[in-house]
């Protein structure tokens, strides 16, 4: 596979940097490592972590060089690892660079990603410091050096073929798989994570073996978790952030739901009423809805934009309240199988899911998600037509909510929700979408409705009201008669309340 550096961001600091260690120690050996490779062959330059290898310099002169020419963060000193930055860099870049030296990691035996006795050695043999890596497409480097001012690759470094599992689109751990995961559990996440992200297919002796592991993922040592739930939180949302439907198929197959989601698993084989659902259970129902996310229909509706991880978490957990309210004609005497209240419920015990794997820890908003998930039935009873249009502002044209997202939402429910005869329907979700239309044409800001025209202290004021219901109520039909389009100044607004507060409307 070739490199092409061309297109790779901080290029000339790098060159720099590869010159200037070069220059001061002739004998060092400069190699970018791990995922930077992976993915510059993938030619997935738009970010990049970069991850440098120094061999052949002891880390006390390095540390002091290192601190000359940039800014030392010794936040991972104790593992061999200096996070820098060039001087150039640091107004502008967050993200640091890892500069490590070779080093060997024996695992605790416990499982922990801490339990590790860590050694660096400015000349142990690349090959040594590359066999403790997870997986064969970050267990590459690239030796580096700058010949008339242009970044040259010496030779690519592949002791365990992770460019054939590359070429081959594969997740495969480096040596025995076991061995890699009972060194780190959270290594069988970030499998799946990859797989998501990068579009692989898990080798198979290594998927066997997240299969058989996957139960340590809970263990525990001296009542703390081996494998926090802020690194559980970290990999599965940013799997589902990268494919959905990948996502919960690799969860469900390999156990991930099974012992870190179990109420999941409650929607299989959760019967819905065939005259609305000949799709079948509510897990397939969930399923049907991730997939949607992908259809070329929704797309084209939603302008390509990608998905937040909170709508994405919506459509996962949306139903996931009809197990814990299904009442059935057999067992309760009605009509058909229902699951009245089950928007609500699930929104409840979604949010005791999220806090209990500590979603919040991965800048995920889980207000935003509970939302979506108790109001996303919205659509589904009733008349659009019939709705106050003060309704639709509420749910809308929220500033604290994703409004966007409820159609999303609705929009995948509805296509996931197959009729015993016909077609599924969008016939409500378009009706909605030309209610809002209509309302964003009442001002110039699209995406903004007008402000009310007169307050509750105006109308106390004006009308010698004092502070109650009263006002309440008078505020609810101003705004509804505003957003109708039929007031537009507080002169008509005050002529109108005149004339409700004297009952002549």
């Amino acid at each position: 596979m070739k490199i092409d550096f061309q297109k790779i961001e901080q290029k000339k600091e790098i060159i720099n940097f590869v010159k200037k260690i070069s220059k001061k120690f002739p004998e060092a050996e400069v190699f970018l490592v791990g995922g930077a490779v992976r993915d510059i062959l993938l030619k997935q330059t738009d970010q990049i972590d970069y991850d440098f290898l120094i061999r052949n310099v002891e880390a006390k002169q390095l540390e002091k060089f290192l601190s000359k020419i940039g800014k030392v963060n010794l936040v991972g000193k104790q593992f061999g690892v200096f996070k820098f930055l060039p001087r150039v860099l640091i107004k502008t870049q967050k993200d640091s660079w890892d500069i490590a030296l070779p080093r060997t990691e024996h695992s605790g035996g416990s499982g922990s990603r801490t339990d590790f006795n860590i050694q660096s050695d400015p000349n142990l043999s690349l090959e040594k410091d590359l066999s403790r890596r997870d997986f064969t497409i970050n267990a590459l480097a690239i030796k580096l050096k700058v010949k008339n001012l242009k970044l040259k690759v010496e030779e690519i470094i592949d002791f365990f073929e992770g460019q054939k599992d590359l070429k081959k689109k594969i997740i495969r751990a480096v040596g025995n798989p076991e061995q890699r995961f009972k060194e780190d559990y959270s290594r069988m996440l970030r499998g799946i994570r990859f797989a998501c992200q990068l579009n692989f297919k898990i080798e198979e002796k290594t998927e066997r073996a997240i299969k058989k592991l996957i139960p340590c993922i809970n263990n525990s040592l001296n009542n703390e978790r081996l494998i926090p739930y802020e690194t559980i939180a970290k990999e599965f949302l940013k799997s589902f952030y990268c494919a959905p439907l990948r996502a919960f198929d690799l969860c469900e197959q390999n156990g991930i739901f099974k012992n870190l989601i179990p109420e999941i698993l409650k929607m299989k084989k959760c019967l819905q009423p065939k005259i609305y659902h000949k799709e079948g259970d509510v897990l397939i129902h969930t399923r049907l809805a991730l997939s949607n996310l992908d259809l070329k229909r929704f797309k084209k509706q939603f302008n390509k934009e990608k998905n937040s991880i909170e709508l994405i978490m919506a459509v996962l957990f949306h139903d996931l309240g009809k197990p814990y309210t299904i009442k059935t004609p057999r067992k309760d005497g009605i009509d058909r199988i229902r699951f009245n209240g089950h928007a609500q419920i699930g929104a409840q015990l979604f949010k005791e899911i999220s806090q209990r794997l500590k979603f919040s820890s991965a800048k995920f908003n889980e207000t935003m998600a509970a939302w979506l998930i108790e109001n996303h039935s919205l659509m589904v009873s009733g008349e659009i037509e019939k709705i106050k249009n003060s309704t639709i502002e509420k749910y809308f044209f929220n500033e604290k909510y994703s409004g966007e997202d409820l159609l999303k939402l609705d929009f995948v429910d509805t296509l996931a929700s197959i009729p015993l005869v016909g077609k599924p329907s969008l016939k409500k979700f378009y009706q909605m979408v030309r209610r809002i239309e209509d309302l964003k044409k009442l001002n110039k800001e699209k995406n903004r409705l007008p402000k009310p025209i007169l307050n509750g202290h105006e109308i106390m004021k004006k009308f010698n009201i004092p502070s109650g219901q009263q006002i309440g109520k008078l505020l609810e039909i101003l705004r509804e008669t505003q957003l109708k389009g039929e007031i537009k100044t507080k002169k008509e607004a005050q002529e109108f309340l005149k004339k409700v507060i004297s009952h002549k409307i």
